[in-house]
């Protein structure tokens, strides 16, 4: 079976459709059946000294992952060959990619942006990033929505697709098991500090590889490919994290803004570097050209997936 051409196929499915409301009703999510695992073994297993949580957090990494691998495993077994498989693969795989949902999320924070609503655009601006969004005026919001479409294009969308692409369905439920146990428990604060290292761990090195292509794949869509190139290699390892601003600072000099900076968490102002500094804050339309720079590179993921199958015939 062709790996690439089953991703290419449920990215495909997933810009079509996404996930519809009504199935969602019905049966949930897969993201939302590994979110109840991680918060069952959390719940009875995150307390008690620093190096017992430690370990306890690693045992929760490892039933995730069984959980997640072992029947992709049985079903990628089962799956015939040929095209039927691909076809199969594709379906199976389409839940994991997050290509509409993101660009939806950011959309919706976008319009009302753009037409003045700010407390709309606060609303929906809450839905992608863990900062209060009460005290942001209109160009925190911006930047915000521009750094969660930067990141979550690499988190969402490349990172499934790259590990998809070369170990099928298991690598794919994989890299989204460790990602869904990151979102949720891999903070640096009191209550996850101990527990969330081994996942916080895992994910910075499954996403070493998917942000710097994105970072890539964001320059080479861009309009302005030299600056793109430049402020992602000047200014990503200024971030905070060890991937994000791959994406993040490809992203800035594509659009000519400044991203990050300062922000507040938790009542606490966390001073972060900005990345970008000396360009202009981002505006609604920023945010609406970022979208456009995100749709071509969805395109160009696409293209690359099915260029990879037929190379590999």
């Amino acid at each position: 079976m062709s790996f690439a051409a089953a991703m290419a196929l449920a990215l495909v499915i997933d810009a079509c459709l996404g996930w519809p409301d009504r199935l969602y009703a019905r049966i949930g999510h897969p993201v939302t059946w590994i979110g109840a695992v991680i918060s069952a073994l959390e719940t009875r297993l995150n307390h008690g000294p620093d190096r017992r949580r430690r370990v306890w957090g690693g045992v929760t990494v490892a039933i995730v992952l069984a959980v997640s691998i072992l029947p992709a495993i049985w079903v990628q077994s089962v799956l015939p060959d040929g095209w039927g498989g691909v076809i199969l693969a594709g379906i199976l795989g389409w839940p994991l990619i997050a290509s509409r949902a993101l660009h939806d999320y950011v959309a919706a924070v976008s319009r009302p942006l753009a037409s003045g609503d700010l407390a709309g655009a606060r609303a929906a601006v809450a839905m992608l990033v863990s900062r209060d969004p009460k005290g942001l005026d209109a160009a925190a919001v911006a930047r915000a929505g521009v750094e969660s479409l930067a990141e979550n294009t690499s988190d969402g969308v490349v990172a499934p697709l790259f590990w998809g692409a070369i170990l099928g369905l298991p690598g794919l439920a994989g890299y989204k098991a460790v990602n869904t146990l990151d979102s949720m428990i891999g903070y640096r604060n009191d209550r996850y500090e101990d527990f969330g290292k081994v996942a916080a761990r895992m994910d910075d090195a499954l996403n070493l590889i998917p942000a710097r292509l994105t970072g890539l794949i964001f320059v080479l869509v861009s309009g302005q490919r030299r600056r793109a190139w430049s402020v992602m290699l000047r200014d990503a390892g200024q971030h905070r994290s060890p991937n994000a601003g791959w994406p993040e600072a490809a992203m800035a000099g594509a659009l000519g803004i400044r991203v990050s900076g300062p922000r507040v968490y938790d009542a606490r102002v966390v001073q972060e570097p900005w990345v970008n500094a000396g360009a202009p804050d981002p505006d609604a339309e920023d945010m609406a050209r970022g979208l456009a720079l995100y749709l071509r590179a969805m395109v160009l993921c696409g293209a690359g997936l099915v260029t990879l199958a037929w190379i590999g015939g």
